[in-house]
């Protein structure tokens, strides 16, 4: 049975600004209104002017694959792995995560197309049980024909709810040369320069011969079934102009200006790592976010590796003086929640969605995630 209360003395952010000293009353799981009046008689939370925040939407963060495989070839079981992030996940304010499994059968670790579907199925069969709610992104390699059928067997029964397209080919995309490729790889994996060398013979046969066919069909499958599509690691407007020509409206970590001013053009989504806000550049030496975002050029925020980042990465494009606070939490919830058909129910703070709030002490300087709750529910709190 669902708690009915208020959420008092709150400094609320919604679409459109942040109303100082506001309430939100909640009934039944649901945001039932906002303003300063509620019913008498309601139990009252006061939130002592703290920030309220819609949940996050993330659509991307593999730190799943992390948790289960925290060293090469050092796994731990699934569940285990799932239920402590889904703890962790909640106090990031994270209140919707599509945890993001490869299918990529000539990389390494988790990065194959048996474990990925096993773990897939596997947090289907008890995600109800989690704290936030909890989607899967399938990332697809293009190089690897053999994840099309299993792929096209999970889309069927439901189990994925958002679909990218990934080239880590060494040439292009986020490995420019064969070099970054081989001492990103062969340093995380242990491998050797023979056995890279073999994994690139092996992608670029593969990638000449059926990957075109393979994307073609993956597409009219996730249209059939209704599951975004987005892609990954695109470099030039010539891929986004493909996107385009695909009917693909959303384009993740482009990995340099000249790609997101093309998706800017052309009305396509860029999803950008909260990662790279906070610190101010990407891991890899791509595109820089904060300065694609102050150009203009960003929509989404995911936490990609580190899903603590994404109030951090909020509150740092305010303070840079990039964008204000409530158009920088759109890019953390409703605008994510747009690009993957949920906006309906959750991603901001409205009458009549889903109950998905944050409380968030800002008071020195620092966010700090308090109370999270998900459709009226309280999923984590700090005492």
């Amino acid at each position: 049975m669902q708690d009915n209360f208020v959420i008092i003395n709150a400094r609320v952010v919604t679409p459109d600004g942040v109303q100082e000293g506001a309430s939100v009353h909640v009934e039944s799981g649901h945001i039932a209104g906002i303003g300063t009046e509620y019913p008498q008689k309601t139990r009252e939370i006061d939130a002592g002017g703290k920030y309220l925040f819609p949940g996050f939407v993330d659509i991307h963060s593999d730190a799943i694959e992390k948790g289960i495989e925290p060293r090469p070839n050092t796994f731990f079981p699934v569940d285990i792995a799932v239920f402590e992030l889904d703890k962790k996940i909640a106090a990031c304010g994270i209140t919707t995560m599509f945890h993001s499994l490869s299918f990529a059968e000539m990389e390494v670790g988790l990065r194959s197309n048996g474990k990925a579907a096993d773990i897939i199925r596997e947090i289907h069969q008890f995600r109800h049980k989690l704290k936030v709610n909890t989607k899967i992104h399938a990332r697809f390699e293009i190089t690897d024909h053999g994840a099309v059928p299993i792929l096209e067997a999970l889309i069927q029964e439901g189990q994925i709810h958002l679909f990218s397209f990934m080239d880590h080919s060494p040439g292009q995309g986020q490995f420019q040369d064969i070099l970054s490729f081989k001492n990103y790889y062969g340093r995380v994996y242990a491998k050797s320069d023979d056995e890279m060398d073999g994994i690139i013979e092996r992608k670029r046969l593969a990638k000449n011969n059926g990957a075109p066919r393979d994307i073609a069909r993956m597409i009219e499958i996730c249209r059939e079934h209704r599951v975004a599509v987005t892609s990954h690691d695109d470099d030039s407007r010539e891929k986004i102009h493909w996107l385009k020509d695909m009917q693909i409206d959303m384009t993740e970590f482009p990995v340099n200006m000249d790609a997101v001013q093309a998706a800017r053009e052309l009305g396509v989504r860029v999803c950008l790592g909260s990662p790279n806000v906070v610190r101010g550049q990407s891991q890899s030496g791509n595109l820089n976010a904060r300065e694609a975002i102050r150009k203009g050029y960003g929509d989404i925020l995911c936490s990609d590796y580190s899903p603590m980042t994404m109030i951090h990465a909020v509150f740092a494009l305010e303070q840079h003086g990039i964008l204000p606070l409530h158009e920088a939490t759109k890019m953390a919830s409703l605008n994510p929640a747009c690009a993957v058909g949920i906006a309906d129910h959750t991603g901001s703070l409205e009458a009549g969605k889903d109950a998905d709030m944050v409380i968030v002490n800002h008071s020195d300087g620092f966010p700090q995630v308090l109370r999270t709750f998900v459709a009226g529910k309280e999923v984590f709190a700090t005492c």
